[in-house]
């Protein structure tokens, strides 16, 4: 039986073997045919597809996202551009939503440590502990 084994898909997808097995596991891969020995023996369309996951998480996608991405893009007599579109569109509002989160985020932690003397201070004094412990309700 011809194809990689687990340790060639992994170099050549640039994971680690348990990346593949995990991902063997959630259905993201398809399972492989094994040899009589019981090795997997994978295809280079499964390095297609890791490296498509690979890219799609870097993108900020959930697996469970992205196996609903790769369930649209399998199917092509059904494929659907437009129901792409829309995830792409929704995980821009995600992360437009999570970079006002970092931007408040981050105003109230200059806001602290703007108060913080940085050094000589005890522990009480500080005002980004005091603000951490709940001594304090800047944030």
């Amino acid at each position: 039986m011809n194809g990689l084994k687990i340790s060639e898909i992994a170099e050549k997808s640039h994971v680690n073997i348990e990346t593949v097995r995990y991902y063997e596991k959630r259905q993201l891969i398809p399972e492989p045919p094994r040899t009589e020995a019981g090795y997997r023996v994978f295809s280079l369309e499964d390095v297609d597809r890791i490296k498509f996951i690979k890219r799609s998480q870097e993108l900020g996608f959930t697996l469970n996202e992205i196996k609903k991405l790769i369930s649209i893009t399998d199917n092509e007599t059904q494929f659907d551009s437009e129901e792409v579109f829309q995830f792409a569109t929704q995980k821009i509002n995600e992360i437009e939503a999570q970079i006002k989160d970092l931007e408040k985020i981050k105003v109230v932690l200059q806001d602290l440590s703007a108060q913080c003397a940085g050094t000589g201070s005890s522990q009480c004094g500080c005002p980004i502990i005091k603000s951490l412990t709940g001594g304090d309700n800047n944030g």
